[in-house]
């Protein structure tokens, strides 16, 4: 069920848990990628509707997705332990990175020429430049990569065991700065805030913590718990969302509930009601008037609860301007 009982849900989804969704930065082309060995892409018409446009696929499960900046290319990376690229225009798939162990994270960089970066369980993040069988660059991290994110010159990478690398891309193969994550549990996310000051990090009990980069900052910082229930129950935080306008962001979480807040008057800004399901992965499309999300099984009891009748669907909410617009310092 919709968070949102106008949502609409998307045609044809994935046929198993779904691991990542992001949205072209050119047109309302919807990228998902799925444990069912399969990236797939749809458009999003006007209406709300979707059409499936195209599908790629890996040789084993799918655990990241992202679009060149152009919106000419799409990119997954999988537990195949390959980065796989797929071109609109010629319909047609190619093996674009390698790595020892499974690709978790990928993204295109904001550089003026095209560089990919994944990153992985086998400790490393690489950058590529497409036209190149071989890595530009090669980075060792403290541990695995779980979540990668960057925003112009930042880029934040969380691994296991709670470090956080953040890089300068001007010096892209040096960590300019390790810091280890404010939360007491488990990195799942980290996301970049769009004005490149800071980030988003979410954990494994219910809590976010919001960190600035400069030292100048340091006094911003702060984290706050959410995707709790009555019951004392604490949920995973699975995706941070930044609004690509307002840059005010969603939460969603294990418990199935997504929220939308504004870190500079530390309120929530909207609630949504719960999907009765666990929600892995969200995004906004280009100017922040849809916010896709999905329900599937995002595996935080384990394999136990991988039941074949969990739900794999994909949402795409209206985006009201109201519940996204910062509102001001509230009055202490």
């Amino acid at each position: 069920m919709p968070m949102d009982p106008k949502d609409f849900e998307i045609a044809s989804p994935p046929s198993d848990g779904i691991s990542d969704l992001e949205f072209s930065s050119q047109a309302d082309l919807l990228a998902i990628s799925s444990w069912d060995n399969q990236t797939r892409i749809y458009e999003v018409q006007p209406s709300g509707n979707t059409v499936p446009k195209a599908a790629f696929s890996h040789e084993a499960p799918v655990l990241a997705v992202t679009w060149s900046k152009d919106g000419s290319k799409v990119v997954s990376g999988g537990a195949d332990k390959a980065a796989r690229m797929y071109d609109l225009n010629s319909g047609q798939s190619t093996q674009v990175a390698q790595h020892d162990e499974s690709i978790k994270c990928v993204k295109f960089l904001d550089q003026p020429q095209q560089i990919l970066v994944t990153g992985s369980w086998d400790k490393t993040i690489k950058y590529w430049d497409l036209r190149s069988p071989q890595p530009i660059g090669t980075v060792q991290l403290p541990e695995r990569c779980y979540s990668l994110d960057s925003s112009g010159p930042l880029m934040v990478v969380g691994t296991a065991e709670k470090h956080v690398c953040i890089f300068d891309l001007n010096n892209p193969t040096v960590i300019f700065k390790q810091a280890t994550s404010p939360l007491k549990w488990q990195t799942r996310v980290v996301s970049c805030f769009p004005d490149n000051k800071g980030y988003a990090i979410g954990s494994i009990e219910g809590r976010v913590g919001i960190q600035y980069v400069d030292d100048k900052e340091q006094s911003k910082n702060f984290s706050f718990k959410c995707h709790r229930d009555e019951s004392k129950n604490v949920f995973s935080v699975n995706d941070i969302s930044f609004h690509p306008i307002f840059g005010t962001f969603s939460t969603a979480g294990s418990d199935g509930t997504v929220s939308f807040w504004d870190k500079d008057s530390k309120q929530r800004l909207k609630p949504f009601s719960n999907v009765n399901g666990t929600i892995p992965c969200t995004t906004f499309n280009r100017n922040g008037t849809i916010f896709a999300y999905a329900v599937s099984y995002d595996w935080s009891k384990g394999y136990k609860f991988a039941a074949p009748t969990n739900p794999n669907k994909v949402f795409l909410h209206a985006v009201r301007e109201e519940d996204v617009k910062p509102r001001g310092t509230k009055k202490r």
